[in-house]
């Protein structure tokens, strides 16, 4: 969880005109799938276990970056473990829950004409059918997530403004005004990828977030109740 004592500023009315989402870790609580999948890839090709607390480091970046990065797996390996995983993991994805309070926030915003957007680093074929599930597609004007890539491995920030540049380019040709979007987020990776397009972020503290990643965000929030409040989003005229 993130503390409160990360440093960011105290909550305050953003007045948003529409609300960027994050997926894992901040609409749904994917840890179990997340982790339980990495584990049987790990053990399929004789990796050693990790931590718990480790673990949770993967919900977030890229698969093949934390792979890369915080498992240490062997660039020849990646390719053939990043498909492993995909395998084990889309046969669990969608049966995972939503976070306390989100699904009717997500409704309510919908209800007052705020434009919505899914912006998250999960390839977006994954999350199509997860939010799908959890009947929030009709909610979003725009839903987007990470194109496959070949044999590359992007850092999860870039992956993450690539993503938030296409989901504000989807509200504004529908005619949302974007000029005070707000990115709602639970990693680092949302506050420096919503940074590179001059978009805040609020950081929730339900999610995976660790010490130290609510530096950058304009706010960390606890609950939905405290996250609608310091969103205070404006209904779009359009």
């Amino acid at each position: 969880m993130i503390s409160p004592a990360l440093g960011a500023p105290a909550p305050t009315e953003l007045r948003a005109t529409a609300v960027l989402l994050d997926l894992d870790g901040t609409i749904t609580d994917s840890a179990s799938a997340i982790m339980t999948s990495i584990r049987e890839t790990f053990d399929a090709f004789g990796y050693p276990q990790l931590d718990d607390d480790t673990l949770l480091r993967f919900i977030g970046p890229p698969i093949r970056e934390a792979l890369a990065e915080i498992a240490g797996v062997a660039h020849d390996d990646l390719d053939a473990m990043v498909d492993d995983y995909r395998g084990r993991y889309s046969t669990r994805m969608v049966d995972v829950p939503l976070f306390p309070g989100v699904r009717e926030l997500i409704r309510s915003w919908h209800a007052a004409g705020i434009p919505l957007a899914l912006a998250t680093a999960k390839l977006q074929h994954m999350a199509e059918p997860i939010i799908d599930r959890a009947g929030l597609t009709p909610y979003f004007t725009a839903v987007c997530g990470d194109q496959p890539k070949e044999n590359v491995t992007v850092d999860g920030v870039t992956v993450k403004a690539d993503v938030v540049a296409r989901a504000l380019a989807g509200l504004a040709a529908a005619g949302a005004d974007v000029s005070g979007a707000v990115m709602v987020g639970d990693r680092f990776h949302d506050v420096a990828g919503a940074a590179r397009h001059g978009v805040e972020t609020v950081l929730v503290g339900w999610g995976y977030g660790r010490p130290g990643e609510g530096e950058g965000a304009v706010a960390v929030v606890h609950d939905s109740a405290e996250l609608a409040a310091v969103l205070g989003a404006r209904a779009s005229a359009t």
